[in-house]
Formats: C-alpha cells, sequence, structure tokens
C-alpha cells in the first residue's frame, strides 16, 4: 500500500491536487480583497461554525451572533455558507427593497423530501411564479379575504367553542381543536368541505402537519440538511419521511374523489379549479407546464400544513399570554363587552376594538412563530450594504432579531399592547411587525390567518376565561417554546371556565 501511494502517479496527482488548492486560496482571497464578504467567526474544516451555534435554538444563537458581527454576516453550516439578516432595517431592504434579489427559495434537502421543488412554498422560477399566482387568484375567488371566508372561520368557530364546552371547566392540555379548526377552514377552500373533529384521517393528517414542521426544524434535521448522506442514521429524518408520504397518500385521495367527480361548469374549490384548468389546457391543445398532477399535489399539501400549523399555534399563544396576564384579559373581556356584547364577533369590529386588535398584534410578534422565517437565496450577485453575496447564496432573514428589535420596540421582550397603541388609545400599526414575512415570499394565506386569528381568539374570551389548573399560580405557566421549525407552546394544563 505504501509503495503504491509512493508511485510517480500519484505523486503527480497529490501535486495537482496541491496547486489546485493554493490556486483557490490565492484567488479567493484576490476575489474577497475586491469584493468584500460578510464578517462572521472562523469556520473549521468540514464542520464550519457548528460548534458555535445551538442547532436546537438556532434563532437564538444567531441573533447572539449578530450583536458581534452586525446586521449582515455570514456562517458556515458544515460547507455551506449562509448569509444572515439580522434586525428590521436588513431584512426589509432585502425582502421588500431588493426582494428580486433575495426571492428564491433555498431547497433545503429536507424541503426537497417535502415537495420535490413542485408546488408554492419549495419550488422557484416559472413553476412557482405561476403556481403562487394561481393559487391567490382562486383562493380569493372562493372567499380569502372577503366575506364568505368570514362565513367559514365562523361556522367553525361554532364547532370549536363546542369542544371547549366539553372540558366543563378544568384542566385540558390537549388542544388539537384548535388545529381542526384551522385545518378546516382551508379545507373548505381547497377540498369545498369540512371534516368532522373525530374523522380519524382527518385527525392521523391535522396531526402528521404539525409532526412535519416539528420535525423539519429538529436539530437531526438540521444536520440532514448539511450532512444528507447521514439519513439512513437519523431517526426524526426517517419520522419525517414516514409523516409526508403518509399525508401525500391521504391528499391523493382526496384529490382523487374529487377528481371522480369534477364538473367543470361548477367548481366548488381550490382542487376543481385546478383539475378544470388542467383540463381545459389538454382540450384546448395548449402548452401546459405547470398543470400536472405533481403541481396540484404539493401545493395541497403546502398550503394544508402552513394553514394548520402556524395559524393554530398563534391561537394557542394567545391563550396562554392571556393566562400569564390576567389583567390584560380583563381589558379584551372590558372592551368585547362593551362594543360587542354577546352577538357574534365580526371582522368589521376590529376598527372598533383598538385595545384587542393591539392584543392579537402583540399576540403575533411576541409569539415569534417563523424565528428563521424560510430560507431564501440569491437569484442574482448582488452587492448588499457594501457586502458581496454570490448568486445562490442561502439567506436566513432573521425574523425574531425583527420582531424583538430593540430599535423598534420598546419592551421588546414582554407583553405589551401598548406598542400598537398611542397616548390616546387608538391602534397603530407598526412596518417592523413582520411576523408573515415581506416581499416575493411573504405568506400568501396572510390575509387569512389574521382573519382566523381575530375570530377564533375574541370568541374564545367572549365565552370562556382562560385560567391556570386550581392551586397553580400564573407564574409557572411556561412559556418556552417546544422545538421545532415553528414554534408552539408546551402542552400544559389550562381551565377555560365559561363566563356568565
Amino acid at each position: 500500500m505504501f509503495e503504491d501511494l509512493q508511485s510517480p502517479y500519484l505523486v503527480s496527482l497529490f501535486g495537482v491536487f496541491v496547486a489546485l488548492l493554493l490556486f483557490h486560496l490565492l484567488y479567493s482571497s484576490f476575489s474577497s480583497s475586491r469584493r468584500p464578504e460578510p464578517p462572521g467567526p472562523r469556520p473549521v474544516p468540514l464542520f464550519g461554525n457548528l460548534f458555535q451555534v445551538d442547532l436546537k435554538w438556532l434563532d437564538k444563537s444567531l441573533f447572539a451572533l449578530s450583536k458581534k458581527y452586525g446586521p449582515v454576516f455570514q456562517v458556515h453550516f458544515g460547507p455551506k455558507k449562509v448569509v444572515v439578516l439580522a434586525g428590521y432595517k436588513a431584512v426589509k431592504q432585502a425582502l421588500v427593497d431588493q426582494s428580486v434579489e433575495f426571492g428564491n427559495r433555498d431547497i433545503t434537502p429536507a424541503f426537497y423530501d417535502l415537495a420535490k421543488s413542485h408546488g408554492i412554498i419549495f419550488s422557484n422560477g416559472d413553476s412557482w411564479k405561476e403556481m403562487r399566482r394561481f393559487a391567490l387568484k382562486t383562493l380569493r375567488d372562493f372567499g380569502m379575504g372577503k366575506k364568505l371566508s368570514e362565513e367559514i372561520i365562523t361556522k367553525e368557530c361554532c364547532f370549536l367553542i363546542d369542544e371547549f364546552e366539553h372540558f366543563e371547566g378544568k384542566p385540558f392540555s390537549d388542544t388539537k381543536a384548535i388545529n381542526c379548526a384551522t385545518s378546516n377552514v382551508i379545507s373548505v377552500l381547497l377540498f369545498g368541505r369540512r371534516f368532522d373533529y373525530k374523522d380519524p384521517v382527518f385527525q392521523a393528517m391535522v396531526q402528521r402537519e404539525s409532526e412535519i414542521i416539528r420535525l423539519t426544524g429538529s436539530a437531526s434535521v438540521w444536520i440532514y440538511n448539511i450532512f444528507p448522506w447521514l439519513a439512513p442514521l437519523l431517526k426524526n429524518w426517517r419520522d419525517l419521511i414516514k409523516n409526508v408520504n403518509e399525508n401525500i397518500a391521504d391528499a391523493s385521495k382526496i384529490i382523487a374523489d374529487l377528481k371522480d367527480s369534477l364538473d367543470p361548469e361548477a367548481c366548488k374549490c381550490y382542487v376543481d379549479a385546478f383539475l378544470s384548468h388542467k383540463k381545459h389546457l389538454e382540450d384546448s391543445g395548449l402548452k401546459n407546464l405547470y398543470y400536472h398532477d405533481e403541481n396540484l399535489l404539493y401545493s395541497v399539501t403546502n398550503l394544508l400544513e402552513a394553514g394548520n400549523d402556524t395559524t393554530a399555534n398563534t391561537v394557542k399563544w394567545g391563550l396562554f399570554h392571556m393566562v400569564k396576564n390576567p389583567h390584560i384579559q380583563d381589558g379584551v373581556l372590558e372592551e368585547l363587552s362593551r362594543v360587542v356584547g354577546s352577538r357574534q364577533i365580526r371582522l368589521e369590529d376590529r376598527k372598533n376594538l383598538p385595545y384587542t386588535d393591539a392584543v392579537i398584534h402583540e399576540i403575533h410578534r411576541l409569539s415569534n412563530i417563523f424565528p428563521l422565517s424560510l430560507p431564501h437565496a440569491t437569484s442574482t450577485d448582488v452587492t448588499f450594504q457594501g457586502y458581496f453575496i454570490e448568486k445562490g447564496t442561502t439567506v436566513f432573514p432573521l425574523l425574531t432579531s425583527v420582531l424583538y428589535d430593540e430599535s423598534e420596540w420598546e419592551s421588546p421582550y414582554t407583553f405589551n399592547p401598548s406598542h400598537f397603541l398611542d397616548n390616546d388609545g387608538n391602534f397603530v400599526r407598526r412596518d417592523a411587525l413582520l411576523s408573515f414575512s415581506a416581499g416575493r415570499r411573504a405568506c400568501l394565506g396572510e390575509i387569512l390567518a389574521k382573519a382566523e386569528v381575530f375570530i377564533f381568539f375574541t370568541s374564545l374570551l367572549q365565552r370562556f376565561r382562560f385560567t391556570p389548573p386550581p392551586g397553580v399560580s400564573k407564574d409557572e405557566l411556561d412559556l418556552t417554546p417546544a422545538v421545532g421549525f415553528s414554534l408552539c407552546p408546551r402542552p400544559q394544563n389550562l381551565c377555560a371556565v365559561r363566563r356568565k
């Protein structure tokens, strides 16, 4: 073996390798001197900066690094370079002012597993543009952002309240009904129907949707994104794939049933509209690059997962914050009682409920549901705040640093509705509330999600007082989020006591 290593051929090959390496280092050094890259901690070979961050609490680690390296810096996840944007000004400049340059989605191995680069969320290029455009138009046609969607939410609210009635004021920790309610709202738009909360297929899909998002943000799946060859050794990755495949199978069955009963002249939901448009293109002999079964399937699963987890978790966080801050809960109830009374709350009431609206906006801010946002990628070489960022570079718009930006919020780490109120008690919008991200990749269901949170939250508080279990102090309530790609409350007991 040692003789082989000393052969002239291998010696020459080794010499070429060393020469190429030196050339690369010299070129990189020369290139960097002309085009300065963002600062950041010094990486080590193979592992990059993995020893300097906590993958379980990645947003906190990156936020801490921003204090040292500034609003634009870079870290290395293994050999992969990532540029991090911290603070409202940097994130807004990139996502809004330079939305095209920072508008691509970074397709990590886990994101590819979720959608195979099809659908709306985990895709790029013309296919993404067409699927997002079609989804926005079609969901609006079926009521998103209109009176019809309010009627869907209000109807679902009755089923949710009924579930809370079953607790009879006793301690409970099971809040799956909230996920079922938010899933049903998007299901009506996607499939033209709601599901019974006890439907086993529906229950399983809802549970898996939340589990997929949790697993995608786990430390071991981050490791998989960096070193994909480790996949078979990682239980969380195996569980992720199992959940994804089972949800795809269930969604495929629902789509197949709708296809069998399709009436192109009487579309009642998103799937009908997609299938009808696909058939029209085929019948007309028109070129069809985007309206195929994979884009339909993965668009549906994208919308289901996004429509369930984030909205449901925001409502849950709202209830926990009310338990933690009973004086704020009292303030919401007083305003609701004075302005609305006992009738069903409507979206138009929001303009007459400034304190309640401020509380809900503070829930969106402090809950910080998507602390890292979803990773972006640069679509071209770009110079940003004096730094050169190469095309295809992964970019993390660190939403934690925006929602807790000390230059934007008077008390960023406390629950303070005054962030959204002026001195006269009028509601005030704040540009730095980017809980749904911003720019080309902003959440397309933002209007629907905000309407759901408003109606579900206020309707629950109108009927129930939320308290800790008997013998438990509000100070014992743990608001440390569970680890995942999105941040959700840890399961713990609450009481929903019927108001008289």
